[in-house]
């Protein structure tokens, strides 16, 4: 899902989640004034992209973000269809960490909710009817908790280089821009995916947008108002039954960080009051425990389904 993503994929393995933390790292020129982060100074550099990810340079300081978009279908010879209307949320909060080799760094720890809704009604999607099988089938919406930092981050990264924060500035805005391929075993699969498939593939492209001026800003603690677009290119969602047909699914959304859950859509914000409370707060920032994804948290409702059922 969404988080606000900053940098390019040789920092991909930090990368959580579909929404996974994002991260910052492509090369920028600016001119350095007084007062200003030099984003190529790995201890500046780590501030700034702290002030993305966290939104402040404050411990413990609850930032949500929030999004909205279409989904379409694509299979060979068919016109795209319009699907699903989305909108989501993720809550997180950041800590400080030491490490006696890299020095001061930080984690961040988040949840996050994403619901399916009618592109007609824009209402909540209970069910949905699947124009391609004929069934009705239930509807099982993003939660993840958590979509933990896997690794702090600090002024050096994995490898042992210094942190650079990079992007371009156009006008008063920092742009930066993250593509991560995703590719790794399905939780669904069985024993023998090897042999005969079961991988799930996916895409997911970041481009960021905030003031830069407030962001180098060296005695600013917040973030000001971050944008950001998320496109997702991906295989069916488990829940809609497609099983092994082919096509596959296009998000395309945009959204910001938010002050204040009034600034949440009427439809999410109702939604979360009555279905997911716990979402409004990030996880405590000493979380440990693994990192959920929509085919985990699917797996779980089937097999919970089905022992019902029994």
């Amino acid at each position: 899902m969404m988080h606000i993503q900053s940098g390019k994929s040789r920092c991909m393995k930090r990368l959580t989640g579909a929404l996974g933390v994002m991260v910052l790292s492509t090369t920028l020129s600016l001119p350095v004034l007084a007062g200003t982060l030099d984003p190529n100074n790995p201890q500046d550099a780590l501030k700034i992209q702290r002030k993305m990810i966290c939104g402040s340079l404050t411990d413990k300081r609850p930032q949500a973000y929030t999004w909205q978009g279409d989904v379409f279908s694509r299979v060979q010879g068919e016109k795209d269809r319009l699907v699903f209307k989305v909108v989501g949320t993720n809550v997180r909060q950041c800590v400080t960490v030491t490490d006696p080799q890299k020095g001061e760094g930080f984690r961040s720890v988040s949840r996050e909710v994403m619901l399916y809704l009618d592109p007609e009604s824009g209402k909540i999607l209970r069910t949905w009817d699947n124009p391609w099988t004929g069934a009705k089938v239930e509807v099982v919406h993003v939660a993840n908790d958590p979509v933990n930092m896997r690794a702090p981050m600090f002024a050096l990264t994995r490898d042992g280089n210094p942190l650079r924060a990079e992007g371009r500035v156009v006008g008063n805005l920092y742009l930066s821009t993250s593509e991560f391929p995703l590719f790794y075993p399905n939780p669904l699969g069985g024993a023998y995916q090897n042999y005969v498939g079961g991988t799930y593939q996916a895409i997911e492209l970041f481009n960021n947008f905030v003031n830069a001026k407030g962001l180098f800003d060296a005695d600013r603690i917040d973030a000001p108002r971050t944008f950001v677009s998320w496109v997702r290119v991906s295989q069916w969602l488990p829940w809609m039954e497609m099983g092994s047909r082919p096509g596959y699914l296009i998000f395309n959304t945009q959204g910001s960080s938010i002050e204040s859950p009034d600034e949440l859509p009427p439809v999410l914000k109702s939604e979360l009051e009555a279905n997911y409370p716990a979402y409004f707060t990030p996880p405590p920032v000493d979380d440990k425990r693994p990192n959920e994804t929509s085919w985990t948290v699917f797996k779980r409702h089937i097999d919970a389904r089905r022992k019902k059922s029994k």
